[in-house]
């Protein structure tokens, strides 16, 4: 069984998931730590339940939601898993963060591609790779259907939707994800933004 971890991280006020099992096995999702403090309490969570980190995934590569993967990998030495369609938007992250006032280093080093339908494994646990574009062209969420939860990133909030008017953002290909990704999925799933 999957617990679920919620940090709210960097000015921006993303949302950090932290999947964790009986096991121990341990998912960090989105880290939006910016600040120092932010990437301690992460570390410290994780070090505290003595879990063991075994994945890092991105639901996409806006700055809010990757502020953390160099420090992810550094300290846990887990490449990220996006989607190949999100690696231009991963890549202008830097840059995006300049032009919002928020420099940071940026990760850069290899990726593992997520896809349409791939299911991610924590341990015995199975996450289900949902593709829903829009809100940027490689956006993905994680569906745990076992559990009934979906790990959205920036599609589907309470009343609202993502916003589209970033680089590769997309309004009717937002609608059309949710309508045929998540709308679809039965009534009493979660969904985690």
């Amino acid at each position: 069984m999957i617990n679920i971890k919620t940090f709210t991280f960097n000015p921006l006020q993303e949302n950090t998931y932290l999947l964790f099992n009986e096991e121990q096995d341990c998912a960090i999702i989105d880290p939006g730590c910016y600040f120092g403090n932010e990437r301690k309490e992460l570390q410290a969570f994780i070090t505290e339940y003595t879990l063991r980190a075994d994945l890092l995934l991105n639901t996409h590569g806006h700055l809010d939601h990757i502020f953390g993967n160099k420090f992810v990998f550094e300290t846990f030495d887990l490449v990220p898993h996006i989607h190949e369609k999100e690696k231009p938007v991963l890549d202008y992250a830097e840059t995006a963060a300049k032009i919002w006032g928020l420099p940071f280093e940026n990760y850069t080093g290899a990726l593992k591609y997520v896809k349409a339908g791939d299911l991610i494994f924590l341990g015995k646990d199975a996450l289900k790779v949902l593709f829903t574009p829009g809100h940027s062209p490689g956006h993905v969420a994680f569906y745990c259907e076992a559990q009934q939860f979906v790990i959205g990133g920036d599609v589907l909030f309470k009343m609202s939707v993502g916003r589209t008017d970033l680089p590769g953002g997309d309004h009717e290909t937002l609608l059309h994800s949710v309508r045929t990704e998540l709308f679809t999925l039965p009534d009493d799933v979660v969904v985690y933004p």
